[in-house]
């Protein structure tokens, strides 16, 4: 029995999805959701620069919270600084968001895969190895999408349907013409765009995430170490937001309070 909270952190609002998904199915477990806002998009920082920040950051984390799992909620964070980060720390088990890459060279038949992630997840080695691992011969179309990234972390809440359908169409049919007919959302915030991307490149292209299975896999640390709360536990939800100066005025500004209210989350500055 293990009453400490399990972290989910992104550089913004991309890991709710993975951390909706878990709390949904796992209620009495206390969670912390991490928006790393003062270091957002992670996508376009320097790799040794992003593990600098994401070790200081857990360090801060560690003395604050003392969690008994950290999940790297982001694909850039997971790519770029998993191993390090368990060197960093040895006692405190991560769990990392990766691409969903193998499922999708296993069922394409065309053998070209699209991955749309930012330039720091698409331009890692780690992506090319995982298709020549499991899909042979497949080829990957690598597409670097930082301005969605701003879409979703700044307009999507208060976007309508049509907006948001037009943000993913020149996405689906570059890939589309490029022969692709299976995409990986290789960031975490694309997921908020999952039903239009699925609308979108319907019939001939399956989109694939990871959301599923990462819950799964640390439901199953959890049974297997015995990290589970007790049933008289307390299952608290805080959302910390680190900042590098004063919220936004406007929609800009009220979109990590937005996710945060609908989660039933409390809100604190890092």
């Amino acid at each position: 029995m293990d009453n400490r909270p399990i972290v989910f952190l992104d550089s913004g609002i991309g890991g709710l999805p993975y951390c909706r998904n878990f709390v949904s199915r796992n209620p009495g477990e206390p969670v912390v959701y991490v928006a790393d806002r003062a270091y957002f998009p992670y996508g376009e920082r320097d790799r040794e620069d992003l593990r600098g920040i994401l070790r200081d950051l857990t360090g801060l984390l560690r003395a604050r919270e003392d969690p008994k799992m950290l999940i790297l909620a982001c694909n850039t964070a997971t790519v770029s600084a998993l191993p390090f980060l368990r060197e960093q720390f040895p006692r405190l088990p991560f769990v990392g968001t990766v691409p969903a890459v193998k499922p999708a060279v296993l069922g394409s038949k065309t053998r070209r895969v699209g991955v749309l992630g930012t330039r720091r997840t698409v331009d890692d080695p780690y992506i090319a190895e995982l298709a020549a691992r499991y899909g042979g011969g497949c080829s990957i179309v690598p597409v670097a999408a930082p301005e969605l990234v701003d879409f979703v972390e700044y307009r999507y809440a208060g976007a309508g349907a049509e907006q948001r359908r037009r943000a993913v169409l020149p996405y689906v049919e570059r890939f589309r013409s490029s022969g692709a007919d299976a995409v990986v959302l290789g960031c975490t915030h694309f997921l908020f765009l999952l039903e239009e991307f699925r609308e979108a490149a319907a019939p001939d292209i399956a989109v694939y995430d990871s959301v599923d299975g990462i819950t799964r896999r640390v439901e199953s640390l959890l049974d297997g170490e015995g990290r589970r709360a007790g049933t008289g536990a307390a299952a608290f939800r805080r959302f910390y937001v680190r900042r590098a100066g004063p919220p936004s005025p406007g929609p800009e500004g009220d979109s990590l309070r937005v996710w945060a209210d609908e989660m039933g989350f409390e809100m604190e500055n890092l």
